[in-house]
């Protein structure tokens, strides 16, 4: 069996020796179905102990579906979603997104670190009750970001304020929301709940799940039809069991925070060896679990056979490269060994 080591994305990466302990065990006998069984009553319990006490929690099958789930939730057909420019929902997810809400979605400029800022948001908040504009309703933003970039809790507070001004939702797609709570050291209610959430798409596919993530709903507003909404856009998991019981692993004793610190660690260690060379310019801060970086062009193909990774920029050149719960020093530093070799050629 080849074991591939790559900086391509943290989906590469195996599943995390508890979670397919989990797995295993929720594989033993009968349990009702569509989430009447013990382990996800366990689950939604230790969501309700680490967010807040009354979120409603739905487990989906993808990130896409969590989204999707997410804003149908929050939205009619008639209005819009606004998002950054470079969001997943906007330039990863297909159609999907537009084609299950029949929303309109309006994408933002982000900054340099690929996040939303308030002023950039209020101008877009436009032409309220006019029925030939697709009524704004919903906020989306990244957390991390595209950029592995991470917005503070006093960025969040002020973005969710702007909001209820203006009677929008704030969603957050937290495909890599762990390693954003790694990295800042915050609890994952402070974050959310806290900050002004009103429904977060968590990930868990990303932080070693086998499959699956979650739709934390904060909002009371939201729980009302959102059950029937995860039917409708063919998220209702009859074995709910098994993508529960992988959430029960990862949030039992915060496991989810070790392999996510360790991810963010690789990260950073990539990033200072990839200065020491030249020609290599790193073009993002580093403050989750990826690393971006202007390479010159010669380079890819030898360094994409050896550890595969994508080209984010073709202009410019810049790689993501992305560490996941199993990237290892070794890794790295067998990387920085061949970029020294192409230095010297």
């Amino acid at each position: 069996m080849s074991h591939l080591k790559s900086f391509a994305s943290d989906n590469y990466a195996p599943v995390l020796p508890h979670v397919m302990e989990a797995l295993q065990k929720a594989n033993e006998g009968h349990a009702r179905s569509y989430g009447a069984d013990d382990i996800t009553t366990r689950t939604i319990n230790l969501f309700r102990q680490q967010f807040a006490p009354d979120v409603d929690v739905y487990f989906v099958f993808n990130g896409t579906g969590a989204n999707i789930l997410s804003i149908s939730s929050a939205t009619q057909s008639f209005n819009s979603v606004l998002c950054a420019d470079i969001s997943h929902i906007y330039n990863d997810e297909s159609s999907a997104p537009e084609t299950f809400t029949g929303c309109r979605f309006f994408a933002l400029p982000s900054n340099n670190n690929g996040k939303l800022d308030v002023e950039t948001i209020r101008q877009r908040l436009i032409r309220k009750g006019d029925v030939h504009y697709a009524q704004p309703k919903l906020l989306s933003l990244t957390q991390s970001t595209e950029y592995g970039t991470i917005y503070t809790i006093e960025e969040l507070k002020a973005i969710s304020a702007l909001c209820k001004e203006h009677g929008l939702f704030l969603h957050v797609d937290g495909s890599r929301f762990f390693n954003a709570a790694a990295s800042m050291g915050n609890s994952l209610s402070e974050l959310t709940a806290d900050a002004g959430i009103d429904i977060l798409s968590l990930g868990g596919t990303k932080a070693g799940m086998m499959f699956g993530e979650a739709v934390v709903v904060f909002n009371d507003e939201l729980k009302q039809h959102i059950a029937f909404k995860q039917k409708q856009v063919i998220q209702l998991a009859s074995k709910t069991r098994f993508i529960a019981a992988q959430f029960e692993a990862m949030l039992t004793n915060d496991n989810w925070k070790a392999p996510a610190s360790h991810a963010n660690e690789m990260a950073r260690l990539l990033a200072t060896e990839l200065v020491k060379y030249p020609r290599v310019r790193i073009t993002k801060p580093v403050q989750a679990n990826v690393v971006f970086a202007e390479l010159p062009r010669e380079w890819n193909k030898p360094l994409q056979i050896a550890y595969p990774f994508y080209i984010w920029k073709d202009t410019t050149n810049e790689a993501r490269l992305m560490c996941a719960w199993d990237t290892q020093k070794e890794d790295i530093l067998a990387f920085s060994s061949l970029i020294a070799k192409l230095s010297q050629g």
